[in-house]
């Protein structure tokens, strides 16, 4: 068969593949990311590539313009490669790791803040998972010749306390050398059961007093960024942190896609050891960073969605994806970190959080539990927003929860436009109501090239408050301004011309885009209305309401509120927690009262399958417009425009 050499620019990178393979699976082998939101269906249109050297076969959209097809751009998803060829990758096609470091400007400062250590002292409760004993052994001698294990374990019984335990293998082939390094004074980690009547683990043996130098991972396992920090187990401080794109995006920038890729050939080992290397690499720039030796790392605690879960154990999630949508286990043992790849030391203990279901997963549980609104009085509601929504609602006594497909809008995806928060993304926009110009600002501060999800939001929410749209999300065409037009047969709005952008290309929001928001909106909004009603409960019943999630501390509240994303509540009800999931990661990490707490929490915890709710899509046909078909739901938004409908009238 022949080959044909494809070499990716500005990369540099360059591969051999069969003649008729698909550019996009070329740029997976080659290791270069080419955004592709839709799984390679040619319908998104973000994977635009131009083919500058050789030939091609397909490639061509009605998501390309005639000009844009006629420079060389196609869509890679489409492209098949006959002939050796040289691409480059514009970029708007091309990932931004800068975001890593470099976000949007947070709406709000969170009011919640995860357990202090000096809280966790004063309860009693500061006994992480995986904790550090210094002890000094009586040497052996004529007398008294016991075995060196039965010798560790009999002085952790009476100088320290400890009972039920259990010694690895490892620990055993060590023990007789570590024991006479500094005259029988020894340092031991102890993994501790998560039940009071089960055993606790020795898990390592150390020369020495090495209590002051136990530290522990964090890490939330996202569908689309993974972080860690490192967690010292003295001071409770993060002494290190660290972030990366989920490698599994280039095989589908959602779970769905993902579940259908493992379920081909080898697909689930792919995507199990690219999420594998991904967190390693995450491991390897929080070492660097801050010098701990791994050694002295003692656990991992993981929280993902249910399907990340599943990936990186390498399980089968095929049944996640169909009714009646189980998942292979809610609850997972500790194990080896070493044991499934995880480039920390030998003896490290990994664990997981549990999943609720399907679609809530443990990072949801961990936002639960890192929170505490498992253990406070107020009624909470609780809302993780992204490609999916997942929602909790209750208190200590009781929870119910729930989660809703408001497809990839808010990470960029079905948006012309549209990309995630990274430098060059419009995040915050307003409108001159007399002339309909308009005023952006980018992430960075840089020229834009594109509109993330908060971006699109507030826009939405500007034009439909200043009447450049109507509650359809239709554009006003009677209004005086060039940047209102017609293009491709679409209608549109032009938020910055070519010369302005980073992309020699006019950005615009389209009435598609609106409709997709709209969409997107309504399914989450439908969602709270859903859950609050199966329980009995209304919006006006909630005291509190939880934003995590990255995109949710991005949120502004009253643009959300003015779309209909929110229901309209006092701005003082709501605050925002960013990453939930690394929170409760990072708790789990420092007491292990939460892993207790965590088996009840998840026992207690209601799911309602919103397909299997009939008043579902009665609220989400009525969440169809902006902001609800019923505005009397949002009553200080409807003051406001019933005045201003006044003042222009007069």
């Amino acid at each position: 068969m022949k080959e044909c050499s494809v070499t990716f620019l500005p990369y540099q990178q360059k591969i051999n593949v069969p003649s008729g393979e698909r550019l996009i699976r070329a740029a997976l082998s080659a290791g270069v990311h080419i955004n592709a939101s839709c799984g390679g269906e040619g319908v998104c249109g973000k994977c635009r590539v131009l083919i500058e050297e050789g030939t091609v076969e397909g490639g061509i959209s009605e998501r390309l313009s005639k000009e844009d097809i006629a420079k060389g751009y196609r869509l890679a998803c489409l492209v098949k490669v006959i002939d050796d060829i040289v691409v480059r990758i514009p970029v708007e096609s091309s990932i931004d790791k800068s975001v890593m470091n470099l976000q949007a400007t947070p709406r709000r400062t969170a009011r919640i803040q995860a357990m202090d250590f000096e809280r966790l002292k004063e309860e009693g409760h500061f006994t992480p998972p995986v904790e550090k004993i210094f002890l000094k052994l009586t040497p052996p001698d004529a007398q008294n010749n016991l075995p060196d294990v039965t010798r560790l374990v009999e002085h952790l019984k009476l100088d320290a306390g400890e009972h039920r335990l259990e010694v690895t293998l490892p620990v055993i082939r060590k023990i007789s050398k570590v024991l006479r390094e500094d005259n029988f004074q020894v340092t031991v980690t102890l993994e501790r059961s998560v039940r009071e009547s089960g055993k606790n683990i020795i898990l390592n043996v150390q020369s020495g007093d090495r209590t002051d130098a136990n530290y522990a991972i964090a890490m939330d396992i996202g569908t689309t960024t993974i972080y860690g920090q490192l967690v010292d187990l003295s001071t409770a401080a993060c002494i290190g942190e660290a972030g990366d794109f989920n490698g599994q995006i280039s095989y589908g920038e959602d779970v769905i896609s993902r579940i259908v890729y493992a379920e081909k050939g080898a697909g689930l080992e792919q995507l199990q050891q690219v999420v594998l290397d991904t967190i390693n690499n995450v491991l390897e720039k929080i070492f660097k960073k801050s010098k701990v030796d791994r050694e002295d790392v003692s656990s991992i605690t993981i929280a993902g969605n249910t399907t990340m879960t599943q990936l990186f154990l390498k399980v089968d999630p095929s049944n996640i994806r169909r009714a009646p949508y189980v998942p292979t286990a809610s609850l997972y043992p500790p194990f080896s970190a070493k044991e499934i790849g995880l480039h920390i030391n030998d003896h490290a203990t990994a664990l997981l959080y549990p999943q609720v279901s399907s679609f809530v997963g443990g990072d949801i549980v961990a936002g639960v539990m890192g929170s505490g609104m498992y253990e406070n009085e107020e009624l909470t509601l609780f809302l993780d927003i992204g490609t999916n929504a997942e929602l909790v609602i209750g208190n200590k006594e009781w929870l119910a929860c729930t989660a809703c497909s408001a497809g990839p809008a808010f990470e960029g995806g079905g948006i012309e436009f549209g990309m995630r928060a990274a430098k060059g993304a419009i995040e915050d926009f307003s409108i001159d109501p007399y002339s309909f110009e308009p005023m952006i600002f980018t992430i960075g501060d840089v020229r834009p090239k594109g509109i993330c999800g908060s971006g699109l939001i507030t826009m939405a929410a500007v034009l439909f408050e200043t009447g450049v749209i109507n509650n359809r999300g239709k554009f006003n065409r009677d209004l005086d301004t060039p940047r209102i037009r017609m293009r491709n047969d679409i209608w549109e709005y032009v938020v910055a011309w070519k010369d302005e952008t980073q992309l020699g290309r006019d950005i615009a929001i389209t009435e598609p885009d609106l409709d997709n928001l709209i969409r997107a909106k309504g399914a989450i909004y439908s969602g709270c209305m859903t859950l609050l009603e199966e329980v009995g409960l209304t919006v006006d019943s909630v005291e509190k309401i939880i934003l995590a999630g990255g995109f949710g501390s991005y949120i502004d509240l009253e643009k959300a509120m003015i779309i209909g994303l929110l229901p309209e509540v006092d701005a003082e009800k709501v605050v925002f927690i960013g990453n939930g999931s690394l929170m409760g990661a990072r708790m789990s990490s420092l007491t292990n009262r939460i892993r207790q707490d965590v088996f009840s929490v998840t026992q207690k915890m209601t799911n309602f399958e919103l397909s299997e709710t009939p008043s579902y899509m009665d609220n989400y046909i009525a969440a169809m417009f902006l902001p609800h078909t019923e505005i009397e739901k949002f009553p200080r938004l409807k003051a406001r425009m019933e005045l201003r409908r006044a003042q222009t009238s007069v």
